[in-house]
């Protein structure tokens, strides 16, 4: 029996909502990667020393991406960065102490847990500078061109509307905006199918797109400078991988394409 989108959606929400609850009572986590255990390819590993002696240790605790998009990013002083699933906040404190007093950082999640996770953590952190809304990510609740960088951590790939997610990410970005996103990709001789059997939905394998879907995605949403680089391997023939683009100053994405069951949509890369 297939698996309907909002099947996957509530798959997804509740395992979150797991990891939030488990941190916050004992630091336990399991997610992205939990079910190949001594995968040292997911979490907090992926950070620097330095970085996480910047953190409260819930918040690093609940660590759950596959990279680390600080470092992709490289935030100023002053930006705006938006970070799409937001978790436990970690990279959305980081962003607020790199954009220091005069930039903002916005985290977006879905789960009602981890955003009071998060909002705890940057309470401990004292970062006033960071922003948590609870939304979609294939409907951002920010203007349009409201934004100067989009980061994300290895939550794309758990989306049910991929074609959405680059287009909303696109519609909030300033022209000239930049993506600095970690995030799973599979290699581009496999099929849907084939990433089915390496790993389930919400462990962030079974819909992670191809290189080659998500360079198109990007492309049709508006985006340019368009680069995609395998870090490490989390599966056979899937890796962590940096993704950065530029959104195009006159860009004109196309019209939003209908979304299909199982993160596929009409039309588009996804």
């Amino acid at each position: 029996m297939k698996t309907s989108a909002e099947e996957l959606r509530e798959e997804v929400r509740r395992r979150y909502a797991e990891v939030a609850r488990a941190a916050s009572e004992d630091g336990a986590t399991a997610c992205c990667g939990g079910e190949k255990e001594g995968a040292d390819v997911f979490g907090a590993s992926l950070y620097g020393a330095a970085e996480r002696e910047e953190l409260p240790d819930a918040a690093a605790l609940a660590s759950l991406g596959c990279g680390n998009p600080i470092v992709v990013a490289d935030l100023h002083e002053g930006e705006t960065v938006l970070d799409l699933g937001s978790g436990g906040g970690i990279d959305v404190i980081l962003s607020a102490k790199r954009v220091g007093a005069g930039g903002r950082a916005y985290g977006l999640d879905m789960t009602d847990e981890m955003l009071a996770l998060a909002q705890r953590n940057a309470e401990e952190a004292g970062m006033r500078n960071a922003i948590f809304l609870k939304g979609d990510i294939e409907q951002i609740p920010l203007p349009d061109e409201s934004v100067d960088v989009v980061i994300s951590n290895c939550v794309i790939n758990l989306s049910i509307d991929k074609p959405a997610v680059l287009l909303e990410t696109a519609r909030v970005l300033k022209p000239g905006g930049r993506i600095g996103i970690s995030d799973v990709v599979a290699e581009d001789r496999l099929s849907p199918a084939d990433r089915s059997e390496r790993g389930s939905y919400s462990g962030c394998i079974a819909g992670a797109l191809s290189k080659g879907e998500y360079e198109q995605g990007l492309a049709a949403a508006g985006f340019e400078q368009i680069s995609i680089e395998f870090t490490h391997q989390v599966e056979d023939g899937m890796h962590g991988a940096i993704v950065k683009a530029v959104k195009a100053e006159s860009a004109r994405p196309v019209a939003k394409p209908l979304p299909l069951a199982g993160g596929r949509s009409q039309g588009g890369c996804c």
